[in-house]
């Protein structure tokens, strides 16, 4: 069977409270039990798991506390994105990506070196590219990568302390009141709405639905323009929680367009690389905490259907 191998390793940092766990192995093969027993049996008689310094990890390595384990992640057969990433701009601390559609950030689930991180990586050189936040695989947009890691932490500040501004735009079908608004001229633009809300994983854990208690998540959406029933969106996440904005226009009454995720969980297929989710994280505004330079960086901003989207 042919794998594809990622370029770069990944690593997990064994855990200071497991205590039935003799052996590395032993470990990984609890940790990571989707993956199977015989995958991570194998990993290790190829000489695909390590140490921190390149020490390789066989079947009765015993358990080190805090220490890194580095592996390989494989998979049968990867995907390949259509869809080329851009380079906005790169100093030494920072590089301002723009990651389109469909492309993960890391690698995850089928995809190893199918990443912008990985292709980041082989374009520049730079082996210490590392993405600074968060940027769903089906949303495309401006990514801020760090490169020097002793300065990274900085960066991750900007995020932990809200001193960024991140603008995204979105396309959804408006609800049939506003629809009719739009047709007698009674919508007057833009609309706006401020939307905070509790959210917490549902099932499967990696969706996200709405409950009831103290508000997490803050955002403001802006309706700016029409186009028959479909309208335009500029969205500005004040906290970050995963698919935070999908789940609030989804409040609004108003899921986003070829959301494949809610409101219902569609079945996985193959992507359709001619519909993609329609969101996009068109603007990165920040001051740099290292070199103080001020940033402002916009992309082209979506463009509604050239043809009706069936209901």
């Amino acid at each position: 069977m042919t794998t594809v191998r990622a370029a770069q390793p990944s690593y997990i940092i064994l855990p200071r409270e497991v205590t039935d766990r003799p052996t590395v192995l032993s470990f990984l093969v609890s940790h990571f039990a989707r993956i199977g027993e015989a995958v991570w049996r194998q990993r290790v008689e190829d000489g695909k798991v390590h140490w921190q310094d390149g020490t390789l990890i066989d079947e009765t390595t015993p358990y080190r506390p805090t220490a890194r384990v580095y592996y390989y992640r494989e998979v049968t057969a990867e995907t390949v994105i259509p869809f080329e990433e851009q380079i906005l701009y790169q100093d030494k601390e920072i590089l301002i990506a723009h990651k389109p559609h469909f492309l993960p950030v890391t690698p995850s689930g089928n995809y190893v070196n199918e990443c912008l991180v990985h292709r980041l990586r082989l374009r520049t050189g730079i082996e210490t590219v590392s993405p600074a936040h968060r940027l769903d695989r089906e949303t495309a947009g401006i990514m801020l990568m760090s490169l020097n890691p002793a300065t990274r932490h900085h960066y991750h500040e900007l995020f932990k302390s809200r001193t960024i501004f991140k603008e995204y735009q979105a396309l959804a079908r408006l609800t049939p009141q506003l629809q009719r608004q739009a047709v007698t001229g009674e919508l007057e633009l833009p609309l706006c709405w401020t939307v905070k809300n509790r959210m917490k994983p549902a099932e499967p854990s990696f969706l996200m639905q709405l409950v009831e208690g103290e508000a997490n998540t803050h955002s403001e959406i802006a309706l700016v323009a029409v186009q028959g029933d479909i309208g335009l969106f500029e969205l500005s996440p004040i906290t970050g929680k995963t698919h935070q904005l999908r789940v609030h226009m989804l409040s609004l009454g108003m899921p986003l367009l070829n959301d494949r995720f809610y409101p219902q969980l569609l079945p996985k297929t193959a992507d359709n690389f001619d519909q993609p989710l329609q969101l996009l994280a068109y603007r990165l505004r920040f001051t740099d905490p290292v070199t103080g330079k001020q940033h402002d960086w916009q992309v082209d901003g979506l463009a509604f259907p050239k043809s009706p989207v069936p209901n």
